[in-house]
């Protein structure tokens, strides 16, 4: 199942310097992909020998607890505002919920505390939109904004909750795709609800943070930023990478406890170009489906996880 669509490049700084984020020259990269085996497995063996934590045992998602179930295509104003968490109520929240729930992994179930739909309300619910300019650049006419509070006539956009119930989503996890309890708010501007992950904080462990391996990395090695997609045996994750580099390429490493990737890129030989850091996706297929394998970079040894937003 295709959880999250990658996002859009972000470019970072606008000042005139040489092109590249990443130490290591330009040219071919394949120098580069000579040491990253050796480099893989040191990051694999680190992750390995860290302390204990709950990536097998417990609730550890790898992205954010606001799910847009199908990952449907948004128009501009709607997509801006489930980014931002703009939403107006407009139904009674119910008071009465089951105080504990399941949590379905593929490997079995993990009982978890819940929170309740105020509470998840209250963690969707970013604040109102700052007020757009109306046509011919009039000012617009102060009013109650679409929480009671003082705004303008002319909100950016909103998303107007209508409905909740209690359900479950998808949500990628350390353990694989998991269902998970969650506070499903119907969207009158979106074609499916807002899932709100109900289980409660205490219940939620953390990405584990583990040492850097020893040693520099190859020189030449690109840094991943995060996932994009996990579709069984096919992940595709984000480069960062100078605004003139060319030929963006895929490096994986399998092991049967970890995947372990990272990229490389040619480097202009000459010229000036913006200092931007740009997010390039690449997918690779791996001999066998994910799992619960973390996908870990090459560079820093971290763990990877889906962007917090689409």
């Amino acid at each position: 199942m295709r959880r999250l669509a990658s996002v859009s490049a972000i470019a970072l700084c606008v000042t005139l310097t040489a092109c590249g984020q990443n130490p290591g020259g330009p040219g071919d990269p394949a120098p580069v992909q000579d040491g990253f085996a050796e480099r893989a497995a040191a990051v694999a063996e680190t992750w390995r020998a860290r302390p204990a934590d709950a990536w097998h045992t417990g609730y550890l998602p790898l992205q954010n607890a606001t799910v847009l179930p199908g990952n449907p295509k948004l128009d501009a104003d709607a997509e801006m505002a489930f980014n931002a968490g703009w939403y107006v109520l407009k139904t009674t929240l119910p008071a009465d919920a089951p105080s504990e729930g399941v949590v379905r992994f593929a490997d079995g179930e993990l009982p978890t505390a819940l929170v309740g739909a105020a509470e998840a309300y209250r963690e969707l619910d970013q604040g109102d939109p700052p007020a757009c300019q109306p046509p011919g650049g009039a000012q617009p006419t102060p009013t109650g904004g679409p929480d009671g509070t003082a705004s303008s006539a002319a909100p950016c956009g909103v998303l107007t909750v209508t409905g909740v119930e209690l359900g479950e989503v998808a949500v990628l996890t350390s353990r694989g795709e998991a269902r998970v309890p969650a506070w499903l708010f119907q969207v009158t501007e979106l074609p499916v609800p807002v899932a709100r992950v109900a289980v409660a904080p205490a219940d939620t462990a953390p990405l584990p943070q583990v040492a850097e391996p020893g040693g520099a990395p190859p020189a030449g090695l690109v840094t991943v930023q995060d996932l994009s997609d996990v579709d069984g045996s096919q992940i595709t994750f984000r480069l960062g990478i100078g605004a003139c580099d060319t030929d963006p390429a895929a490096l994986v490493e399998e092991f049967d406890d970890a995947v372990v990737v990272s990229g490389t890129v040619t480097r202009p030989t000459a010229g000036a170009c913006t200092d931007q850091l740009l997010f390039e996706p690449v997918t690779v297929t791996l001999a066998a489906p994910l799992g619960d394998r973390p996908v870990l970079d090459a560079v820093s040894g971290q763990p990877m996880r889906l962007p917090m937003f689409r």
